[in-house]
């Protein structure tokens, strides 16, 4: 029996699938946000054996922070998705090396951890070009600078790529992957899911009862790990912070206090405190990385 992609697929994911199997080819780049049980992960790990079969020359390569992670993630994610499509007796898999081939054509699909950044450089395929790539749990990376350096080392011998990141948004607004979503360009698609967008009888009655007690007890939590938001800044100890202008700053103060802290890998941090009856005023003074503390 014919599988439809829009069974195995959430609702959410429909149009984006419609551009990636689309031949004007409109994007490169889709970052795929969201909280807990949005299906993101299967959507693109379902997206990319359909592309493996719809092009002869394709091979995928995943990538994940740390290499011990890849088996028990997107290695087992991609076995699920050559399960539910019905195409796993056309696949051959191996644990050493990890990798998964397409038996009729000899198209691969690798898995590679970033522990050592060195190590992309030495992929070679003897057939076709890594035209899908995977950044799984995105927001674990250090920064653009080691994705590009892993894209740089894969991206050859095509005119056509499409490059997969996935992750949940930390809480934090300074967290570099939550600025990085900010930027636009035009080959760029981004999609956000929640669980709230994947037919309910597909997760288990569980995950809503957790979700739901979490958003009674700790509702910024609640908006950050299952719908995905970025809520503020992690760790804090007093969440209930706000900015202030020049004008709303007292005329004086009931006490002052300046608080250092000496650093060096980590930056040293000198703090303004102002009191004002009940309100904490702190002012950014100096914060800044290799300073001596004579300097």
């Amino acid at each position: 029996m014919p599988i439809r992609i829009k069974d195995i697929i959430a609702p959410k994911f429909c149009g984006v699938w419609r551009q990636i199997k689309s031949k004007t080819h409109r994007y490169t780049h889709y970052w795929f946000s969201g909280g807990r049980n949005s299906t993101k992960s299967s959507f693109i790990s379902i997206a990319i054996v359909l592309l493996i079969l719809l092009d002869r020359d394709a091979n995928a390569i995943i990538f994940r922070k740390v290499k011990d992670t890849l088996k028990t993630s997107v290695y087992e994610q991609i076995l699920w998705a050559c399960n539910i499509l019905g195409v796993s007796s056309y696949f051959r898999t191996t644990l050493s090396p990890l990798e998964i081939t397409y038996l009729p054509t000899g198209q691969r699909i690798l898995f590679r951890g970033m522990d050592d950044p060195a190590k992309t450089k030495s992929i070679k395929l003897h057939k076709g070009a890594f035209k899908v790539i995977w950044f799984e749990e995105a927001d674990e990376f250090s920064g653009m600078k080691e994705i590009r350096k892993a894209l740089q080392s894969v991206m050859r011998a095509s005119e056509k790529f499409w490059i997969f990141y996935s992750y949940n948004p930390p809480a934090s607004v300074k967290h570099w992957i939550n600025k990085e979503a900010k930027h636009k360009r035009a080959d760029k698609l981004q999609v956000h899911s929640t669980y709230l967008d994947v037919p309910k009888e597909w997760l288990p009655k569980q995950v809503y009862v957790e979700a739901e007690e979490l958003r009674l007890t700790d509702e910024s939590a609640y908006r950050n790990e299952y719908l995905g938001e970025v809520t503020g800044v992690s760790g804090l100890v007093f969440p209930n912070w706000e900015t202030f202008t020049d004008e709303e700053r007292p005329d004086h103060f009931d006490d002052v206090i300046l608080g250092l802290d000496f650093g060096f890998n980590h930056p040293s941090a000198l703090i303004k405190c102002q009191f004002k009856e009940k309100t904490v005023y702190l002012e950014e003074i100096f914060y800044e990385r290799h300073k001596t503390n004579g300097e």
